[in-house]
């Protein structure tokens, strides 16, 4: 099974080479198929590089392509926006060929991963408190309230000299022991440069991804794994009325924020996000659900005490 962990920063820049001269060329994909221990496996060419179940599958381009991403974000270039020029659709698609052969909008069929690309990237923008329409208006928070560093990680992730570890990407990391593991596996040096990920369109995506992908606690979910199926909730986690549900990807990303409070703004934004890009892509909303998979209004959170910006990895 390929890892995260097994992506190099040459296979990092090579991928985004690639992907960018074949997007704009619009080249076809070659599928190549072979069996190891009796399982099929797939190549896509540049979009789903290692052999993987997953890339056997219509991958993200299949489904989701410029213009909808142009419709998705459309104002996020007018001048009252915070990032203007940073965030664009070769971007996303280069950092998130990275992940396909992990089941990141791979697994199941094409539905299952339009409503994935909704729950991520509608979910979960970082301008989440505005009209529905303001995604992906910033790349970093805007006047942080403090520097994000937790010396409790000083022997494994020391916070560096200087570095300010506040949110930072598509789907915002804090704190530095967050930084320091995502720069593990992305094989970056984001613990000593914080900074990266809001000077590469690439990398913050790549982030994002790793957020949504990984489990925050090694005893706990991903955000993908319970979006896609994958997780089994246990006893409690039914007590806890926590089940395989978009309601419960906001609880393992943002636990109190968002869960077990009721109906509060915060969940609610996060709910009407997903709700509009799932109409912008031509879905019905009958496919997102019941309200109460949809909610996380009564759910126990995963973390208690836990805000976005204390989230531990």
């Amino acid at each position: 099974m390929v890892t995260i962990r097994s992506a190099s920063v040459f296979i990092v820049v090579l991928l985004a080479v690639s992907t960018l001269a074949l997007v704009a060329n619009g080249e076809d994909k070659t599928i190549k198929v072979k069996k190891v221990k009796g399982k099929k496996v797939c190549t896509q060419g540049w979009e789903c590089v290692w052999w993987s179940e997953y890339c056997c599958n219509q991958t993200i381009s299949d489904y989701f392509q410029v213009y909808q991403f142009e419709q998705l974000f459309a104002k996020r270039n007018t001048p009252v926006a915070h990032a203007v020029g940073f965030w664009d659709y070769q971007s996303f698609i280069t950092a998130a060929s990275l992940y396909e052969p992990l089941g990141f909008g791979t697994t199941g069929g094409k539905l299952m991963g339009q409503k994935e690309m909704a729950a991520f990237l509608g979910g979960y923008g970082v301008a989440t408190g505005g009209p529905l329409a303001w995604g992906l208006c910033y790349n970093r928070e805007m006047s942080p309230s403090q520097s994000y560093c937790d010396e409790s990680w000083k022997f494994k992730y020391p916070c560096s000299p200087g570095a300010e570890y506040y949110g930072r990407g598509a789907l915002p990391i804090y704190w530095n022991f967050n930084y320091g593991a995502a720069g593990e596996a992305l094989k970056a040096d984001l613990l000593n440069h914080p900074e990266y990920i809001e000077q590469n369109a690439t990398l913050a995506f790549q982030a994002a991804i790793w957020r949504w992908m990984t489990p925050i606690k090694k005893a706990q979910p991903s955000a993908h794994d319970i979006f896609v199926g994958n997780w089994k909730p246990t006893k409690n986690d039914t007590l806890s009325k926590r089940g395989p549900s978009f309601g419960t990807t906001m609880n393992v990303l943002y636990g109190e924020y968002t869960c077990g409070q009721g109906d509060i703004e915060p969940m609610n934004n996060i709910v009407s996000h997903y709700l509009y890009f799932l109409d912008l892509l031509g879905i019905g909303r009958e496919d997102a659900g019941p309200n109460e998979e949809l909610s996380c209004a009564e759910q126990k959170a995963f973390n208690p005490s836990t805000a976005p910006s204390s989230s531990s990895s």
